[in-house]
């Protein structure tokens, strides 16, 4: 806890400048001799904090003070640059201005090595825009109303309490409750179609991750690529997830949902795929191969 107070002490006086003994003391509810113990405490610690007595006096810390290796070591100031330049690729508009400041705070020249960019190909600007509504709508806990299509094609209006934005395997994803179906529901960014921010807001509520769809068990999947998409298997599945045959083919085991998604997702691999498990699944991508070929029938 004095570990704690220690810090906050003196981000406060960063972001102040100055205070006096009781200002602090009330601030962390805790004495006016603490306060002094604690200054002794970041003194000892080689931080220039200086206590004046007298009308005009205080406690405040050497002008262009900086963060040093007695705080923050110089692996752990470059981790939180290096995840604020990430944050750019969200969308979120405040990251510059604050990466610039801590730079200088830390007296640490961010070189511009990383580029994080999560958006689609293309024009990114709507999917930046969802993830500054919704950042909004999270922190100041206000409801939104959406369009959306879901994995059946089915589109429909919908009032939510947005609760977390989840980044899962390639995708945004929006954990929020529903208020038409009164339950947890989770939502894929690329398919909101319509995004407005309400004014209503509501108490906020821990999403019950048993729930989460996210991490639900699927039914394992083992697939036959040919050597020819190996760069495409690369890309898409994990190296533990992928056996290499004698031939250059690739077996992969997986585990994922068998929806009308991975039908269309396997269908785009042509004939340069094999269904080993499930059986049924053979059969399904069958009749849509089939289906495909009667309307582009000439």
């Amino acid at each position: 806890m004095a570990d704690s107070r220690l810090f906050k002490i003196l981000y406060y006086l960063l972001d102040r400048e100055r205070a006096t003994a009781p200002e602090l003391a009330a601030e962390f509810e805790v004495s006016t001799r603490t306060i002094y113990r604690d200054v002794d405490a970041l003194s000892s610690a080689g931080i220039p904090i200086y206590a004046e007595p007298g009308r005009n006096g205080g406690i405040y810390l050497l002008q262009d003070f900086i963060l040093d290796r007695a705080i923050i070591s110089e692996n752990e100031k470059q981790e939180i640059l290096t995840a604020l330049q990430s944050a750019f690729a969200t969308g979120y508009t405040g990251g510059k201005e604050i990466l610039t400041k801590l730079s200088a705070l830390f007296n640490v020249n961010t070189r511009n090595w990383l580029e994080v960019d999560f958006s689609r190909w293309g024009n990114n600007a709507f999917d930046n825009t969802k993830l500054e509504i919704l950042k909004t709508a999270v922190i100041q806990c206000r409801e939104i109303r959406i369009f959306y299509v879901n994995t059946n094609g089915e589109k429909s209006k919908r009032i939510l309490q947005p609760l977390k934005i989840s980044y899962k395997s390639k995708a945004w994803y929006l954990k929020a409750f529903c208020a038409e179906k009164q339950d947890f529901r989770i939502f894929k960014l690329n398919r909101i179609l319509e995004l407005e921010l309400l004014e209503n807001t509501f108490e906020p509520r821990p999403y019950p991750e048993f729930k989460n769809h996210l991490q639900q068990a699927y039914p394992q999947i083992v697939l036959l690529f040919s050597k020819e998409m190996e760069y495409r298997v690369l890309d898409e599945f994990d190296q533990t997830e992928i056996e290499y045959q004698e031939n250059g083919d690739l077996i992969v085991r997986t585990e994922m949902p068998v929806d009308s998604w991975l039908t269309g997702y396997l269908l785009s691999f042509g004939a340069q795929v094999e269904i080993i498990e499930p059986k049924y699944l053979k059969s399904v991508l069958a009749a849509q191969a089939q289906e495909i070929y009667i309307k582009n029938t000439p």
